[in-house]
């Protein structure tokens, strides 16, 4: 009886609202171990891509690694996003099971914490081609720039440089669909750290509020990771929450140089593989698969 008595109030609070399906509802809880609800005017998956994207958000789960599957829904161009190496047969599964093109398997920066699965795709899909900035100094088939654009069938992906965690980071946006993808620039509700690989405390503020920051406030953003189960932000909501990036500079750097992280334990390993498209120095399980195809 008490459950049915908190919940009914809610649902005349959201009765009120018009087109329900395009309100997302969550709950909090508040001191006293009470849930309350929040309305959020996001557009839901469905209504944000339209008819002519097909969309795949998929995750790692010993990394908490999110990798992005974008297509064109018409001709069946796709591009995939920081793919992890032991998921890279899931990846191609997938992109094989939707009839897909898959032209570049893209990251957003020399990742530290897992091996890009880019050189076994190129493999597991013969054709794609890998991609990354220039400035990050890895290998690729493509590199690109700031300004430049990625284009897979009649969509484009505009690359915006976002240095900070590391030299070569990028964020991927699409104008079009109003979402980008912020690679470890911007967490949800957090940011990459600066403690390592040419960190900068100083230029990840600036990347991320100069390029990220900037777009329109119902701009969707994609994290390479989440820790916490979240899955999606907005622009709105970082510059309202992000309990780091909404500091001034100096306190931002202050908070930054007093995290005390560890020192990431795979990172001996990712490094000099994803300098290479992930192919250098494997450890046997990964080598064999290499080996196989």
């Amino acid at each position: 009886m008490a459950l049915r008595t908190m919940v009914l109030p809610w649902v005349r609070v959201a009765s009120q609202w018009t087109s329900l399906k395009n309100w997302r509802y969550t709950c909090r809880r508040v001191p006293g171990n009470i849930l309350t609800p929040t309305f959020l005017n996001i557009r839901t998956m469905n209504s944000q891509i339209g008819d002519n994207m097909i969309f795949r958000q998929l995750f790692d789960r010993e990394s908490c690694t999110y990798t992005y599957l974008l297509a064109d829904a018409n001709t069946k161009d796709a591009v995939l996003i920081d793919p992890v190496i032991e998921l890279a047969e899931r990846d191609a599964h997938l992109v094989s099971d939707l009839g897909l093109n898959l032209k570049y398997v893209m990251n957003t920066h020399v990742h530290a914490d897992h091996i890009t699965g880019t050189g076994l795709l190129k493999k597991l899909v013969p054709g794609c081609q890998s991609l990354i900035a220039k400035v990050s100094g890895a290998i690729a088939d493509v590199h690109v720039e700031h300004g430049e654009t990625v284009s897979f069938g009649d969509h484009e992906i505009e690359v915006r440089n976002t240095p900070g965690h590391t030299n070569g980071c990028v964020t991927y946006v699409s104008h079009d669909k109003k979402f980008a993808f912020t690679g470890d620039a911007l967490l949800i509700r957090g940011c990459g750290r600066t403690d390592f690989q040419e960190g900068s405390s100083d230029t990840l503020y600036e990347s991320v509020h100069s390029q990220i920051l900037s777009l329109p406030d119902d701009y969707l953003l994609y994290p390479a990771h989440d820790y916490k189960g979240q899955t999606v932000t907005t622009v709105a909501e970082e510059k309202e929450f992000n309990p780091r990036l909404t500091k001034p500079k100096e306190e931002f750097i202050e908070i930054m140089n007093k995290l005390g992280l560890p020192y990431p334990k795979k990172i001996d390993v990712s490094l000099p593989a994803n300098k290479v498209c992930g192919l250098y120095n494997l450890p046997d399980d990964l080598a064999a698969k290499l080996q196989d195809e």
